[in-house]
């Protein structure tokens, strides 16, 4: 991240190299086909690049969301893919566009779509252990290349995780930073960001965020694509917080039929209530239950971004600090379900609580 860049008390980088396009979108791009993903505040859609017939994903992503200017939210998340180009497993930010209304970003088009398709699939279409080291090394590498940078994403799951492709199985593209921030070493952040079953104690506690709180997330997701099923899921969202602060995790061989206890142990080194405790993602890749496979092989070196000269904004509305807590969640909710240990099922539909709402339903 060049010396020049400027953060907002909340972590929320505003100072972007991107040039902002203010031609018309469909000028160079072609809408093809259906919807890719749809969220609260942004739709996905797959686009063809005029000039080079490529295939690539547009994310449109309203500036206004329940009144409030949100635009630094989206400089924000490009900030970090820019600074996150040469990490091959992040998705690659292509062009931006902007309308009066609307921002569009341009990315990597990743078609295998989102790994939560597998974690929910029928035994032959599910995951193999052998699978999840493969895609978990490949995560944990985005991730440090993010950690390393003082970026955290603080809403890793499966719908944020895509496939290059799904059959063969491809490599993993990590995308939606809508709620990434950057830390440094004066300034802690503390907000209430996330999907309620992803999100560590300390999100609930709002205590400090960290990159261990990447981590912890890294643990539930390891667990759900082991077994299908999500540890802290309860049958309301009180449940489900309390199981996270309450660390209930079933590790019995009935949820864990056929895998190994390598891979057990790892997801405990990471659902530790104590973010200090939690292994790194550099730690997490010497685990043996990672370290005694081969590194992922890199994918084909990426081109340069489109542009990277001078800090480019359009005329349209100014920046805005507030962040709400119910940013969008892209690739869209899955409408498929994952099984919880305690026998109930959930659907990925729900925003998170606002502070307010979860000072009225946690148990603290």
């Amino acid at each position: 991240m060049p010396d020049n860049t400027m953060m907002k008390k909340n972590g929320m980088v505003t100072k972007i190299h991107t040039r902002i396009r203010t031609e018309p979108f469909k000028n160079n791009y072609d809408l093809v086909g259906k919807e890719l993903g749809r969220g609260k505040f942004a739709v996905v859609k797959k686009c063809i690049e005029k000039a080079t017939g490529k295939e690539h994903a547009a994310k449109f992503l309203r500036k206004r969301r329940k009144g409030e200017d949100c635009r630094g939210d989206i400089l924000n998340e490009i900030a970090v893919l820019e600074l996150a180009k040469a990490n091959p497993y992040v998705v690659a930010l292509h062009e931006v566009y902007e309308t009066q209304s609307e921002i569009i970003l341009v990315l990597e088009c990743a078609a295998g779509g989102e790994i939560f398709n597998q974690c929910v699939a029928d035994n032959d279409d599910a995951f193999t252990e052998k699978d999840v080291v493969r895609l978990a090394r490949q995560i944990l590498v985005g991730v440090a290349f993010l950690h390393r940078n003082n970026v955290v994403h603080l809403d890793l799951k499966p719908q944020n995780l895509l496939l290059t492709s799904a059959q063969p199985l491809g490599d993993i593209r990590i995308v939606d930073f809508g709620l990434s921030r950057r830390m440094d070493t004066l300034t802690e952040v503390r907000e209430i960001l996330g999907t309620p079953e992803y999100v560590a104690p300390e999100i609930l506690n709002y205590e400090p965020i960290s990159t261990a709180t990447d981590m912890w997330s890294i643990g539930v997701l390891t667990y759900v694509m082991l077994t299908g099923e999500s540890p802290f899921l309860g049958e309301q969202k009180q449940e489900t917080f309390l199981n996270i602060s309450q660390g209930n995790v079933d590790y019995s061989q009935e949820v864990f039929e056929g895998v190994s206890s390598l891979a057990i142990d790892f997801i405990q080194s990471l659902l530790r209530k104590n973010p200090r405790k939690r292994s790194t993602a550099e730690e997490c890749l010497s685990h043996p239950w990672l370290s005694g496979h081969a590194a992922p092989p890199p994918p084909p070196p990426r081109l340069p971004l489109a542009s990277l000269d001078e800090t480019s904004q359009s005329e349209s509305e100014p920046e805005s600090p507030v962040p709400p807590p119910e940013l969008l969640v892209l690739p869209p909710f899955s409408m498929g379900e994952l099984k919880s240990g305690r026998g109930t099922t959930f659907t990925f539909s729900e925003p998170f609580p606002s502070r307010s709402e979860i000072q009225q339903e946690v148990i603290c």
